[in-house]
């Protein structure tokens, strides 16, 4: 297989990949309450108080995926985990990268941002699971970024899961499954 071939293959995985989150990942829809946040940056929400227990669950599943180092965030507040993509991983859309080759990252507060593809970003927010970022409508290629709200339990948690899943799948043109 030559070079171009992979090129190619990658990018049709991609746009797989794309339309498989976009078009036929159904959310239910959030049925704690959604919590308040800022207008600005720092983008967080207020008053809320994570589970350690679920955050670390979150940390050790994203953990798993293939080329995702977890660490000290390079764009975030203190505290927050940045999720990194390994040097030299394909990516989909470089565009959508807040910095570095970092994809996401959890907040302290057990909130994330991420970067969605556009049409599923709107579906998370419409399912009461995600709010635009402050700069989303601001910044090339952001259109997508989102802050998903903390998982409050278990069930919660899998459908964060599959959000991050699914800007993993987004930005590198993968197709994982949490």
């Amino acid at each position: 297989m030559t070079f171009g071939n992979i090129v190619f293959v990658t990018i049709v995985f991609a746009a797989l990949a794309k339309t498989v989150s976009a078009e036929s990942l159904i959310l239910p829809s959030r049925e704690t309450p959604i919590p308040e946040t800022t207008n600005g940056v720092p983008h967080v929400q207020l008053g809320i108080r994570p589970d350690p227990d679920i955050s670390e669950k979150l940390l050790e599943r994203v953990a798993q995926f293939p080329g995702v180092n977890t660490g000290p965030t390079r764009v975030s507040l203190p505290g927050a985990v940045g999720f990194q993509l390994e040097d030299g991983m394909f990516l989909a859309h470089p565009e959508v990268i807040v910095g570095g080759r970092e994809f996401a990252h959890l907040h302290p507060d057990g909130s994330l941002h991420a970067s969605l593809d556009p049409d599923l970003a709107k579906k998370a927010v419409q399912a009461g699971w995600a709010i635009a970022h402050p700069w989303a409508k601001q910044r090339e290629g952001w259109g997508g970024f989102v802050m998903i709200y903390t998982p409050t339990n278990v069930e919660e948690l899998d459908i964060v899961m599959e959000l991050v899943a699914q800007s993993y799948n987004y930005v590198t043109g993968r197709a994982i499954i949490p």
